[in-house]
């Protein structure tokens, strides 16, 4: 359950608790301190709430002055019902537009944090595939901060908002770029050869790492959008992301084009896997702008964005039937 705090012009709350009726929601008023504007505060199950929100923008979006505010819930009483509790269980939930934006706007931004993590990350991930360290690649996949920038960038398409799809793709760039970097940097001083297994086996891809991109897009949007923690699926999305430019970086840095190849081959793949995929879970989950002229936007944005991510993917895919006949 969420609460919804309404702040208007004390005028203006018969709107709001005529739409609380509509929905048949508990809703009462609490007058603000200065007496001319009022806070209606609406109790609001989940499956409703998106559509409660949609029909309060629509009624107050043209006045001077609003403010909806989103209360989540960790417990109530009375406890609900069996019955309750079985209709919850059955209802697929989903945070509202407004929550998963500001979540993931937050998460698209370059700033100090998101550099120093893809600094530590990647020399922790260098340093685990150099040595063949299964548990230090594992321990620079968590602190790894590259979920955020890929899921913003499907999220932006899902509503055609351009100004968070830049963001999310220049922060995608600079964080996948600056690893990149150095790792090409301690590739090209370590002193010593780079056959460890951990790194041979980032120099080709497969179906089955297009597989595991795949569900690493998927698992991390729908974990969002349903509200579940996202470390472990950060963890995997990672696993798609980071040890493929690591070993590209270090491959170019000691001189392995043909390695780098493959390891470049991997990384372009699972970039654009976890990208489709988290596209067509937002679609799934019913992720799309509130009015119509948004929408149609979105639906062109949408289908350019799958037909764009389906068409690189059959690239990809013959360039790596190519390479394994040939090379």
């Amino acid at each position: 359950m969420r609460i919804i705090d309404v702040i208007t012009d004390c005028g203006h709350t018969d709107t709001v608790q005529g739409i609380a009726e509509q929905y048949e929601l508990d809703a009462w008023v609490i007058p603000a301190q200065d007496e001319q504007r009022c806070i209606t505060r609406l109790l609001v199950r989940l499956d409703k709430q998106q559509a409660v929100l949609d029909a309060l923008q629509g009624a107050l979006g043209k006045l001077d002055f609003f403010r909806i505010l989103l209360i989540p819930l960790d417990g109530a009483l009375p406890r609900p019902s069996k019955e309750e509790i079985e209709v919850d269980k059955r209802r697929a939930k989903t945070l509202s537009r407004e929550e998963l934006y500001q979540e993931i706007s937050n998460a698209s931004e370059i700033n100090n944090n998101f550099l120093f993590m893809v600094v530590l990350s990647t020399i922790v991930a260098a340093i685990g595939l150099l040595e063949n360290n299964v548990a230090v690649i594992i321990g620079a996949m968590v602190i790894a901060p590259l979920l955020g920038p890929n899921i913003a960038l499907s999220f932006a398409t899902a509503l055609g908002d351009r100004d968070l799809a830049w963001s999310a793709l220049r922060t995608n760039l600079a964080g996948l770029g600056l690893a990149l970097l150095i790792s090409l940097v301690i590739g090209f001083f370590w002193p010593y050869s780079l056959d460890t297994p951990e790194l041979i086996s980032r120099t080709d891809v497969g179906l089955d790492g297009i597989v595991l991109a795949l569900a690493s897009g998927a698992a991390a949007v729908l974990s969002l959008a349903s509200g579940y923690s996202m470390s472990l699926v950060g963890v995997m999305v990672a696993v798609a992301l980071l040890p493929p430019t690591a070993t590209l970086g270090l491959m170019l840095g000691a001189g392995q084009y043909q390695n780098a190849l493959g390891a470049g081959l991997l990384l372009a793949v699972n970039v654009v896997c976890v990208n489709l995929s988290g596209k067509l879970v937002f679609l799934l989950k019913g992720i799309k702008p509130r009015t119509w002229l948004e929408k149609r936007k979105a639906r062109q944005s949408m289908k350019t964005y799958v037909i764009f991510w389906l068409v690189v993917l059959v690239v990809l895919i013959i360039v790596m039937q190519v390479r394994t006949t040939y090379l």
